[in-house]
């Protein structure tokens, strides 16, 4: 499906006096999809055939990304879960399983904690982790994140183009699975939609916010008492088998699939192994899907 279709077919929400985006189709369970950073829920297109027979997916832009609204301000991890929160609630969503991808990860956690905190407005059944820095201390940001997220991030800012991001993505994508010339036009496109490349160094701000909640967001996947997956693409830079390691280290006993030579995003460079993966951790841990 191309860019130009997936857009078509999806709809707005209005949140606190803004537009998200999202996608919703099939029938059954709910499968919640909550994408990275910098792209949007377009990431997840190589699996919607798939899941879309199985399960009632939804997914959005989150604020600041892809065709939703963006503003010259520092999105708060917990404003994405309240968004989330407000969209599952208009779509009368009162459970789901969650699959997440990097900065989707710590939104992911967020959810969780307040699930452990006994205030999400929907259940979350089971929860999947693709690549993200669930622990700072093993994040190994891009050199361009940290200068956009420096003082001098404001003035950067106006050399990020697409070339730049072709160069970033070039670097984080396995060596043997590299992403298209459509992949960085999309990617750009969505980037840059609603001039979203002048606000990107503001959105880098989760580095800090996952700082300053580690303990809130590790605790809540460490005494989660729903099933919990992470799929890995093992040969990510940013967050690949030395994440996986810390990981095994603080989530005895973890469930953990590796997939080796794939990088930063698994489902594009190997749709076919995320997919039976998230496939079989559902089904093994849930009845009737």
């Amino acid at each position: 499906m191309q860019l130009a279709k997936w857009q078509s077919d999806g709809e707005y929400f209005t949140y606190d006096q803004q537009a998200l985006f999202y996608r919703t189709d099939g029938e059954g369970p709910v499968l919640l999809l909550i994408h990275g950073y910098p792209t949007a829920s377009y990431d997840w297109v190589k699996l919607w055939p798939t899941l879309t027979q199985h399960f009632r997916c939804i997914t959005l832009d989150m604020l600041g990304f892809g065709f939703s609204s963006k503003a010259p301000t520092k999105y708060q991890i917990t404003e994405q879960v309240s968004a989330i929160c407000a969209l599952l609630k208009h779509l009368e969503v009162s459970n789901a399983h969650v699959l997440s991808h990097d900065y989707g990860d710590t939104v992911a956690q967020e959810l969780m904690a307040q699930q452990t905190d006994g205030i999400l407005p929907f259940y979350i059944n089971t929860l999947h982790l693709l690549n993200g820095g669930l622990f700072p201390e093993t994040h190994r940001a891009l050199p361009i994140q940290k200068l956009l997220l420096s003082p001098l991030g404001g003035v950067l800012i106006h050399l990020l183009n697409k070339n730049a991001v072709r160069k970033s993505m070039r670097g984080i994508f396995g060596e043997n699975t590299p992403p298209t010339e459509q992949d960085i036009d999309d990617f750009w496109t969505l980037i840059s939609t609603n001039n979203g490349h002048k606000y990107m160094h503001l959105l880098l701000d989760y580095m800090n916010q996952r700082k300053k909640h580690r303990e809130r967001w590790v605790t809540a996947l460490q005494n989660a008492t729903v099933p919990i997956r992470l799929t890995i693409g093992a040969a990510d830079p940013i967050s690949g088998a030395h994440m996986a390691a810390r990981y095994r280290e603080l989530m005895p006993p973890p469930s953990i699939v590796e997939l080796e030579n794939i990088g930063h995003y698994p489902q594009i460079e190997s749709p076919q192994q995320v997919l039976a993966s998230v496939l079989e951790h559902i089904e093994s841990n849930t009845t009737g899907c």
